[in-house]
C-alpha cells in the first residue's frame, strides 16, 4: 500500500489501531498492541521497523546516541504507544522531544490502556522551530 500523502497514512494508522481497540479491549500490556499494529499495518502492504533505532542529534548535528521508536512507519511517521488509563502531558513532551532530536517532522501518539480509544497527531517543524526562537529574541530585545 502507497500512501500519497502524511494524511493518509496517518487514517490508516488511526483506522487500524481504533479496529485493534475495538477486538482486543483495553486489559494488554503495551507489547500486546505493539506487535497487533505491526501485523495488521504488515499485512497492508506498509513498511513498518518495530522497536527501530533512531539516531538522536544536538542542535549543532552531532550525534547523541539512539532511542528506539515503538513503530517507524514508512520511514517519516513516529508512532509512540501507551498503554495506560489516560494520556498525560509527559507522553506528549516524550513525543515531541522524540520528533526534535530525530529531525523526523510527524508523529502518533496513541494509547489502547482507556475504555475511550486515544490518538493525537503531532508534527514538529524546524521551521516553525526557528520562527519560535526569532520572535523570542525580538520579545527579549525590546524587554532590554
Amino acid at each position: 500500500m502507497k500512501m500519497s500523502t502524511i494524511s493518509e497514512l496517518c487514517d490508516a494508522v488511526r483506522e487500524t489501531a481504533y479496529a485493534i481497540h475495538v477486538y482486543h479491549g483495553h486489559g494488554h500490556l503495551e507489547k500486546v498492541f505493539e506487535n497487533a499494529l505491526v501485523h495488521r499495518l504488515r499485512k497492508t502492504g506498509l513498511d513498518v521497523k518495530q522497536q527501530h533505532p533512531i539516531t538522536v542529534y544536538d542542535e549543532d548535528g552531532t550525534v547523541l546516541g539512539d532511542y528506539y521508536a515503538d513503530l517507524l512507519i514508512a520511514d517519516y511517521l513516529i508512532v509512540e504507544l501507551k498503554a495506560c488509563r489516560a494520556l498525560a502531558d509527559e507522553h506528549t513532551a516524550q513525543l515531541l522531544g522524540y520528533l526534535k532530536s530525530s529531525r523526523i517532522e510527524h508523529g502518533l501518539l496513541i494509547n489502547f490502556g482507556s475504555y475511550k480509544f486515544q490518538m493525537k497527531k503531532y508534527a514538529f517543524s524546524r521551521d516553525r522551530e526557528k520562527n519560535h526562537l526569532a520572535a523570542k529574541d525580538r520579545r527579549e530585545r525590546r524587554e532590554n
